[in-house]
C-alpha cells in the first residue's frame, strides 16, 4: 500500500474517512494545514477526519547494490558524481549571479552619475533664469533712462568727445572737494584721539588661531579665489573668482546669500560700500559693475561702467561712502560718483605709461595710493589729481596696497615681498621677504585697528604692528591648506576675531578660535 501523495510506502500511514485514501501522516498534515482539503478529491478535509493505521514495523529490504562491496563502491561513486555535478552547477549559478550583480551595480552607478549631471544642469539653468529675471527689468529701466543710469551704456553718439576723440569728464567739482576736505578734517581729528578698542583680539588669541571652516563657494571648472572683502557691520564676506562670479557669504550662518553673475572674465577686485546696500565688482573684462541689494535679498546690477580699455585691477571706496576709484592696466585711474555711476575724472600720468595693479584710499580720504606693473608705488593728491610722491624699490608688479589705520604707515606687496613706508618721511623703513625668489607675495592687509598686519603668499603670516624703530614680530604662520601653494588674498574680520583667506582652489577658509565659532570643519 502506497501513499496517495508520494507514491511510496508510508512510515506512518493514515486513512481519510471520507475518501478512504491512504496517506503519509506528515504529508497530509502539511497539506491540510496549507489548503484544508483532500489533495486527490479536492473535498474539504480536517485532521479529525484522518485515522491512523496501526501496522507492524516495516523493515525496508536492502537494495541490491548494497549487497556487495563492489555494489556499494559503485553506489558511492554515483553519489560522488552527483555531488560534483551539483557543485559545478552551483558554481555556474554563482558566477552568473556575480555577473548580473556587477552589471546591475554598473547600471546603478551610471544612473547616479546621470542624475547628478541633470541636477547640476537644472541648478545652473535655474541660476541663469533667475539672473535673466533680475536683468530684464533692469534692462528695461536702462532703456527708458539710459543717460541717468550709467555712462558705460550710453550710445557713442551721445558722448561728449574732446580733442583726440577722448571722453570729456565733468571733473571733481569744488563742492565735492569741500566734502572730501571736511571728511578728512573730521577723521584726522578723530584719529588724534584714537584708542585701540578693548574688543580687538589679543596676541595670545591670535597665536591659537586655526582653521575653523572651509567653504567651497566657486565652480570646480575654474577654481581660484582672487579677491576678497568683508562687510564689518553685517559680517558678510564677498569673494571674487576665476569663474567670473562674485559670491556673498554670511559667515555666522555659513550660508551663501547671493551669487552675482554677469562678468565675462575673472573678478579681480570687489568692495562693499560701508553704508547702504551697494556693492562693487571689477573684472578682467574691462568693466566695473555697481550692484544694489533688493528687498528680497538679491542683488541687481544698477550700472555697468566701461570707461577702462584694459583689465580693471583694483577698486577702493572713499571714506565718505559717496565716491570710489578704479585702477586699470590701461594706465589710468577713474574717480566715480556712487549715486549716479558717473566717472567724474579719468587720470593719466603723462610721465609714466605703466598699468596699475593695485589701489587704496588713505583712511582720511585725501590721498590715494596706487601700485604699477613695473614695481612703482605712487601717492596721489585726490583734490588736484597730482602725483605727489613715488616709491621705488620693489621687484615685479605691486599686487597689493594697504594703509594703516594710524595714518602713518603704508604696506605694499610685490614679487620680492612686503615693504613698509613711513608717509611722514616718505621712506621705506622695513622690508619683509618671507618667501623665496620664485614665490610672489600676493596680498598684504592691516587690520581695522592698525594692530596687526597679514601677508599671504605660499602661506599666511600675521605680524604685530610696532613703530618705525622697533621690530615687527611674526605672531603666527598659517599653512596654505588648499594644496596649491598660492594664498591669493587675506582679510581680517571685525576686531581681528578671524582671518578670511582665499586660495587658488575654490574654497574660502576661515581661521580663528574654535571655541568662538564652533567645532573644526574639514
Amino acid at each position: 500500500m502506497n501513499c496517495s501523495i508520494s507514491g511510496e510506502v508510508p512510515e506512518e500511514p493514515v486513512v481519510s474517512l471520507k475518501s478512504g485514501l491512504l496517506f503519509e501522516k506528515r504529508l497530509i498534515e502539511r497539506h491540510i494545514s496549507d489548503y484544508g482539503k483532500c489533495p486527490v478529491t479536492g473535498e474539504p478535509l480536517t485532521m479529525d477526519e484522518i485515522v491512523p493505521i496501526k501496522t507492524g514495523k516495516i523493515v525496508k529490504p536492502r537494495p541490491l547494490q548494497a549487497a556487495s562491496i563492489p555494489g556499494m563502491l559503485g553506489m558511492f561513486q554515483n553519489e560522488w558524481d552527483a555531488l560534483m555535478l551539483a557543485n559545478f552547477a552551483l558554481e555556474q549559478q554563482l558566477h552568473t549571479a556575480r555577473q548580473e550583480l556587477s552589471h546591475a551595480l554598473y547600471q546603478h552607478d551610471a544612473a547616479c552619475r546621470v542624475i547628478a549631471r541633470l541636477k547640476k544642469e537644472k541648478d545652473e539653468a535655474r541660476s541663469m533664469l533667475a539672473q535673466a529675471d533680475r536683468q530684464i527689468p533692469m534692462s528695461a529701466l536702462m532703456a527708458s533712462n539710459a543717460p541717468a543710469l550709467t555712462n558705460g551704456r550710453r550710445a557713442a553718439e551721445d558722448e561728449e568727445l574732446g580733442p583726440g576723440a577722448k571722453r570729456m569728464r565733468p571733473g571733481i567739482s569744488a563742492s565735492i572737494i569741500a566734502e572730501l576736505t571736511d571728511c578728512n578734517a573730521a577723521l584726522s581729528q578723530q584719529r588724534k584721539k584714537r584708542q585701540i578698542p578693548p574688543t580687538v583680539a589679543t596676541i595670545d588669541a591670535l597665536e591659537r588661531y586655526t582653521q575653523i571652516s572651509s567653504h567651497p563657494l566657486h565652480k570646480t571648472s575654474k577654481p581660484g579665489v582672487v579677491s576678497l572683502d568683508i562687510h564689518y557691520d553685517k559680517d558678510i564676506i564677498a569673494t571674487g573668482g576665476l569663474d567670473t562670479n562674485a559670491v556673498l557669504f554670511d559667515r555666522p550662518s555659513g550660508q551663501i546669500l547671493s551669487t552675482l553673475s554677469g562678468h565675462s572674465k575673472k573678478v579681480t577686485s570687489l568692495k562693499f560700500v560701508a553704508r547702504g546696500d551697494l556693492f562693487l565688482t571689477g573684472s578682467a573684462d574691462k568693466t566695473v559693475r555697481l550692484w544694489q541689494e533688493s528687498d528680497n535679498g538679491n542683488y541687481n546690477c544698477r550700472h555697468i561702467l566701461k570707461d577702462h580699455t584694459a583689465e580693471v585691477q583694483a577698486i577702493t571706496v572713499h571714506a565718505t561712502n559717496n565716491y570710489f576709484v578704479t585702477a586699470s592696466l590701461d594706465s589710468t585711474w577713474c574717480f566715480y560718483e556712487l549715486s549716479s555711476g558717473l566717472c567724474l575724472t579719468q587720470v593719466v600720468d603723462s610721465a609714466d605709461s605703466n598699468g596699475y595693479t593695485s589701489a587704496a584710499f588713505h583712511p582720511d580720504g585725501l590721498i590715494l595710493g596706487t601700485g604699477t606693473s613695473e614695481a612703482v608705488v605712487k601717492i596721489w593728491d585726490v583734490k588736484s589729481q597730482a602725483n605727489v610722491a613715488r616709491f621705488d624699490g620693489h621687484v615685479g608688479a605691486v599686487t597689493s596696497i594697504s594703509f594703516s589705520e594710524n595714518g602713518y604707515f603704508l604696506a605694499t606687496a610685490a614679487h620680492d615681498g612686503v615693504k613698509l613706508w613711513d608717509l611722514r618721511k616718505l621712506r621705506n623703513f622695513r622690508t619683509f621677504s618671507p618667501y623665496d625668489s620664485d614665490t610672489p607675495t600676493n596680498s598684504v592687509e592691516f587690520d581695522n585697528s592698525g594692530c596687526y598686519l597679514a601677508i599671504s603668499g605660499s602661506d599666511i603670516r600675521v605680524y604685530q604692528v610696532a613703530n618705525v624703530k622697533s621690530d615687527w614680530n611674526c605672531i603666527k604662520t598659517f599653512p596654505d591648506l588648499s594644496g596649491t601653494g598660492k594664498a591669493s588674498c587675506v582679510k581680517f574680520g571685525p576686531d581681528a576675531k578671524y582671518l578670511a583667506v582665499g586660495s587658488m582652489d575654490r574654497n574660502l577658509r576661515i581661521f580663528g578660535l574654535p571655541s568662538e565659532d564652533g567645532p573644526l570643519e574639514s
